[in-house]
């Protein structure tokens, strides 16, 4: 049960004429995050500027970026990413969990997140602001950012495909007029009523701009022309279950190959097909095609035999990484709910396709393996990699924050900005770096020179101090545990701490019973004392920072320990009830008593103090145990942490929190002076704070995360807030809270991630953090010239895992803004009359030529087969757009020729081919006057158009006048037969 008694402040700030702090003074508040987040989803990468962003079943975004910098996005509304059917899965999962509604417009600095209740929200990563919400009408099941463009292709419940573009300026979205029907890609057919949502959208490789593939849940899938607007392939019909004919489900799909000849698809009943894709173009209709697909032999390339068809488990995901000419890997991972298998297997796709079941990041060390695993001696598995903050490597089982606010002689920003950047990243570059150097130390001059200093200590019996100045745990010393004798003994866990920054002593207490008093030499230490360097360094033990090393044996368990104001007493309390008193010079034990309990007698919190009575001052020393039971002891010692003025008793377990008058307490009397009760919550920690070391406050943190100041000693609420994605589980030994006496907080959640909070209204107290949390560099492209940054092919475990979110092509390509623009033509045509029009605006293209006398045809216009008509008006612009291109490099290359006179070109037979390309093109010929010949030419031009366009509106109004009068006649005809 969890009690905490005599909050170590509390006895110091209550009674008396001292105020307790304001609401003003007050503002819980996160102020970094650092790790990765708890109910981690989705991922999406931009491999430009080298930036992952994980989203969370709360709705927080987490951004990773290069140099350590890190982020946090958090919306106002906690609304999840969509398909969060997907459980709960850890990081070493979710790197193969596919990015479906998390997608980066690729080195834009904007982030799209469509949550569950189908809105768009963009995000400004530069910023890190959302900058708009796009209300979808339906409920999206597809989602996709066409590569190398701002074209956004969404796939619906009801089986249709919209196409969206996102304008950079506003960072709104508009509908194009190009849209795909779920009438014309699956058919007018009830076969599929209720299965027809779009799972999939997927460009084709290598022809990005010119055909996608639709794949829908009920298994079809469809090869749609881009150009063409019609179906060019169908296959997947048919799929119905050889032993209950259930139909399957489709769950998941990837593409197989870098051509785009091959397509894997996962379905729900745990079984996975390769399917081939054909790039051969039909007449037919969708419908006829999924009919003649069915009735014929309509069988996939490939069936993989895995487990998760025997457990019929789920396929989650699918991701493929191309193997540059050998083998491909291909990821899969099953639903962990519906089996206990081993959900993540990785398959050799070569013509044995071979599986192998593993659970590591590097592909680089995963290609090698299942190569040689086709060898008569298979290898050893690749070594497991975890990816933990350097904190619980060993885990954390007890530590204490400290900060100085009167430090002025620390390293500067720009040191610690250095040492941000030399970091061990959480996810490294490469596996091998990882083990070596798994936790950055700096160099320790002292306790004079480190603002912020945190102390862990560990299940193998290390102590860690670590410099928080700036948002990353640099480490400052390490400290083993040794005999009397000075060797180093057994891994026993660290179970107490407590640090005194005034004298420089650190006591800790174990699981044995063993008290170790540290004391640490003056300062500022010598040079070679920077702890420590990773390469053996702790073959040095603590010579170079600890003067001495005093021990004190106890009956049982560690629990708490104090210290008296005058640095001379030492009150240990231990798990058997047991409360000892020791002289630190000796060290020498004083006095031990044992606290009797009917529940549970473990000492969980000690206080030395002073109470007066009848003019009387009586040294006490506090005791509180874990079933609530408060008692004073007699102190001998001559130095009290209380002022003389009577102050109360501060007590709070998970149900309640209570004020005691001290006097009453020592007396034997528990008279509740203030109680608050918790209803429907449970606390799970608290503690007291102050404000320049006069008013103070009390911090309750509960288990759904919420976290509530009150006054003291009134304990009304000053102000409640909640921190996202902070839950803290009933008797979670990972998790581990702190704080500093002015209120700084810091909560480590396993090996994940950790949270900073500041509790009173002021200034961050960290360095660095507008430089740490600037993820975004910059445009990237435009500065090197390229798209991608770089052509060189790394192997690491962050760079091969996320390889395939790149596009699976290792050679980069330049910059080309080919693909939007050929898109951009074809999305602005609208190919079929929507059924519902949107209510959104449709961007109209700003760039439109206006009509002039030269986009007039004379000529009468041929008939044209029916349905190519789409086509024939892109290939007209097109020409045009081209033809007006070249006509306006020749006019700008004639204007210069005018300006600077030309060489003259020995060779007749140049100058005859430039006359032949200027005559063809309606340009002066060589030798002629350029600007007014030109004029004359246009005008003459202009003048026979005008003449041709009259002439055939005589000739269209005589032919009028002539349908007219044959109608007039035939009117008089039948009215006279009529007569008649």
């Amino acid at each position: 049960m969890f009690v905490k008694k005599l909050v170590e402040k509390a006895t110091k700030k209550l009674g008396g004429n001292l105020n307790g702090l304001k609401s003003d003074d007050v503002n819980p508040r996160l102020v970094f995050h650092y790790g990765i987040p708890a109910g981690s989803t989705a991922l999406a990468y931009d491999s430009t500027q080298k930036i992952l962003a994980i989203s969370t079943k709360d709705g927080r975004i987490k951004l990773l970026g290069t140099d350590n910098t890190q982020a946090l996005l958090e919306s106002n509304e906690a609304v999840p990413s969509k398909f969060l059917q997907v459980p709960s899965l850890g990081f070493r999962s979710l790197m193969l969990l596919p990015s479906f509604v998390l997608k980066f417009i690729e080195n834009q600095g904007i982030l799209l997140n469509v949550t569950l209740n189908s809105r768009i929200e963009v995000w400004d990563i530069e910023r890190k602001r959302l900058s708009h919400i796009h209300i979808y009408k339906g409920e999206i099941t597809s989602f996709v950012v066409v590569q190398h463009s701002l074209f956004i292709y969404v796939g619906d419940s009801v089986g249709n495909v919209s196409v969206l573009k996102l304008d950079l300026e506003t960072h709104h979205f508009a509908y194009m007029k190009y849209n795909i029907p779920c009438s014309v890609s699956l058919g007018n057919t009830t076969e599929f009523a209720d299965d027809d949502a779009v799972i999939y959208v997927m460009p084709q490789p290598m022809a990005e701009a010119k055909r996608i593939l639709i794949v829908f849940r009920c298994g079809i899938i469809n090869l749609w022309g881009i150009e063409e607007s019609k179906t060019i392939f169908v296959t997947g019909g048919n799929i119905h279950n050889s032993q209950s004919h259930e139909a399957k489900k489709v769950t998941s799909a990837c593409w197989a190959c870098p051509y785009g000849s091959k397509v894997v698809v996962g379905y729900n009943n745990g079984e996975i097909y390769l399917w081939g894709v054909t790039h051969t173009s039909h007449s037919k209709t969708a419908s006829v095609m999924i009919h003649e697909s069915s009735a014929t032999s309509n069988v996939p390339i490939y069936k993989l035999n895995l487990v998760y068809k025997v457990e019929k488990t789920p396929i989650l995901s699918l991701k493929c990484v191309f193997g540059d000419g050998k083998a491909s890997r291909l990821y899969v991972r099953g639903d962990s709910v519906s089996s206990s298998s081993n959900m993540l297997q990785i398959i050799l796709l070569n013509e044995h396709m071979e599986a192998r079941i593993m659970c590591v990041y590097d592909d680089s060390v995963i290609e090698k393996y299942l190569l040689q695993c086709q060898s008569r001696s298979p290898p050893s598995l690749p070594k497991q990699i975890d990816i933990r903050i350097p904190f619980v490597d060993p885990s954390i089982t007890v530590s204490k924050f400290v900060t100085n606010a009167t430090n002025l002689f620390g390293a500067t920003d720009e040191d610690y900005n250095l040492l941000a950047k030399n970091f061990s990243p959480l996810i490294p570059d490469d596996a091998k770096a990882k083990d070596e150097n798994h936790m950055s130390s700096v160099h320790f001059s002292g306790f004079t020179f480190i603002k912020n200093l945190y102390i862990t200590g560990h299940i193998d019996g290390t102590i860690h101090l670590w410099d928080l100045s700036c948002p990353f745990p640099l480490l400052i010393a390490l400290l083993k545990q040794q005999s009397e004798d000075n060797h180093f003994g057994s891994a026993i866990p660290v179970t107490a701490l407590h640090f005194d920054i005034a004298p420089r002593i650190l006591i800790s207490g174990d699981q044995s019973g063993v008290v170790r008093i540290f004391k640490f030499k003056p300062e500022p230490f010598s040079s070679d004392s920077s702890l420590f360097s990773l390469q053996g360094n702790s073959k040095k033990g603590s010579s170079h920072i600890v003067q001495s090393i005093k021990l004190v044996k106890v009956n049982g368990v560690v629990l708490s320990i104090n210290m008296d104001r005058g640095f001379r007493h030492l009150a240990i309390g231990c798990e058997q009830g047991y409360v000892s008193l020791i002289d630190i010079e000796g060290p020498t034990l004083l006095f031990q008593q044992h606290i009797p309990s009917d529940l549970a007698s473990g000492v969980i919190s000690l206080q030395f103090g002073t109470c007066s009575f009848h003019g009387f001052e009586k040294n006490t020393l506090l005791v509180a145990t874990k079933d609530s039971t408060v008692l004073a002891l007699e102190d001998v010692s001559d130095d009290s942490d209380l002022n003389k003025r009577n102050s109360s008793l501060l007590l709070c377990n998970e149900k309640a929190v209570y004020i005691y008058s001290l006097p009453h307490v020592v007396q034997g009397v528990k008279k509740v002076q203030f109680k608050k009760k918790f209803h429907g919550v449970s606390c799970c920690w608290a503690s007291t704070f102050c404000k320049l070391d006069s008013d103070a406050a009390l911090a309750l943190l509960f288990n759904s995360g919420k976290i509530e100041v009150r006054s003291l000693p009134e304990l009304s609420i000053l102000i409640e807030t909640s921190i996202r994605g902070l839950t803290v589980p009933n008797s979670n030994p990972d998790f581990s809270v702190c704080s500093s006496s002015d209120g700084e907080v810091v909560l480590v959640n396993g090996d994940q991630e950790i949270f900073y909070i500041s509790l009173l209204l002021r200034k961050e107290i960290y360095r660095i953090l507008d430089s740490v949390s600037a993820v975004y560099k910059g445009d990237i492209a435009s500065q090197e010239g390229l798209f991608f940054e770089s052509k060189e092919k790394k192997k690491g475990i962050f760079s091969s895992v996320i390889k395939d979110m790149r596009g699976t092509k290792e050679k980069q390509v330049p910059v080309t803004e080919a693909i939007g623009d050929e898109l951009s033509t074809i999305f602005s045509i609208n190919n079929f009359p929507r059924e519902t029009e949107n209510t959104d605006p449709i961007n109209e293209d700003k760039n439109e030529v206006e009509l002039s006398i030269d986009d007039i045809d004379l000529e009468d216009s041929e008939e044209k087969p029916k349905g190519r008509g789409m086509i024939a008006a892109l290939h007209k612009q097109r020409i045009s757009n081209k033809f007006q291109a070249i006509r306006g490099k020749l006019k700008q290359k004639m204007v210069k020729n005018e300006k600077v006179p030309a060489k003259e070109e020995p060779e007749d037979e140049k100058i005859g081919t430039v006359d032949q390309i200027k005559k063809r093109y309606g340009f002066p010929l060589h030798g002629e006057t350029g600007a007014a010949k030109m004029a004359e030419n246009k005008l003459h031009q202009n003048l026979a158009r005008l003449k041709g366009i009259n002439t055939r509106a005589t000739e269209m109004q005589d032919t009028a006048q002539s349908f007219s009068a044959m109608a007039k006649q035939l009117l008089r005809t039948t009215e006279q037969d009529k007569l008649n």
